[in-house]
């Protein structure tokens, strides 16, 4: 799993940041031009999975950084 860590942590880092990035605009009535799809099957679902890409993002960063042998 430490091989993976990098990897897993730019992914998170990654994800949480379109994420804000994609709320922020979405607040203000702008969209990320490649993510104009989330907003395809109504703006509810579209809120609902910006949220999702924070949370999974987070939870990537945590994945990556935790040290699962109780050291």
């Amino acid at each position: 799993m430490k091989k993976n860590a990098e990897w897993l942590s730019l992914v998170g880092f990654i994800l949480v940041t379109l994420g804000i990035g994609a709320l922020a605009l979405s607040f203000v009535g702008l969209r990320f031009s490649f993510l104009t799809w989330l907003d395809a099957p109504g703006h509810f679902f579209g809120f609902i999975a910006r949220t999702l890409m924070v949370a999974i993002g987070f939870l990537l960063v945590y994945i990556a950084k935790s040290d699962f042998k109780g050291e």
